[in-house]
């Protein structure tokens, strides 16, 4: 494998539904350019999906966001219909900010020998989920060049999307 692109979380909820912003819907088409871009150079694309249950009231998370989102099932959990998914592209649940399976994965492609030359990640939101998984993806393989492309992310607040870009700029992570 020669690259490797990380969508986080395009789903309607955080596009247009519960925690949707102007900002995740104006990264779309960006967004849904750089995915067919990799899949014409034949890279993979791995799409991350935030995955919730009905009880998400109840969890750590749910007390501190108290905002049904992403519940598994709904139409808010959906990745966007307006993004291209190449068939081949795997779709890793996850039921917190930085998946775990993802970190998993990125071990056993290097494992099999398989290891990305380059991971970039896009989607949202910049400031919890797509940093969470850049400092996974750059614990997991350091030696890797990991960026993220800051025309395809959106944070919570511009404000807050501003200081997770230079959060990961610090941990080396390139900001394109």
């Amino acid at each position: 494998m020669s690259k490797l692109l990380i969508v986080v979380d395009m789903q309607n909820d955080f596009i247009d539904g519960a925690l949707g912003t102007l900002e995740a819907q104006e990264i779309v088409e960006n967004v849904n350019t750089k995915i067919k871009k990799y899949d014409e150079q034949g890279d993979l694309v791995i799409f991350t999906a935030d995955t919730h249950e009905e009880h998400y009231l109840d969890t750590q998370e749910g007390k501190n966001l108290p905002v049904p989102h992403c519940i598994k099932g709904s139409p808010g959990w959906e990745i966007s219909s307006q993004l291209f998914r190449p068939q081949d592209s795997p779709m890793i649940e996850k039921n917190t900010f930085g998946s775990k399976e993802l970190g998993i994965m990125l071990m056993e492609l290097e494992r099999s020998g398989e290891a990305p030359e380059s991971i970039e990640l896009v989607g949202l939101c910049t400031d919890i989920c797509v940093i969470s998984n850049a400092m996974i993806a750059k614990a997991f393989l350091p030696e890797v060049p990991v960026s993220v492309d800051a025309s395809c992310c959106a944070g919570v607040t511009p404000k807050s999307h501003e200081n997770a870009l230079r959060a990961m700029k610090t941990c080396q992570i390139q900001i394109i």
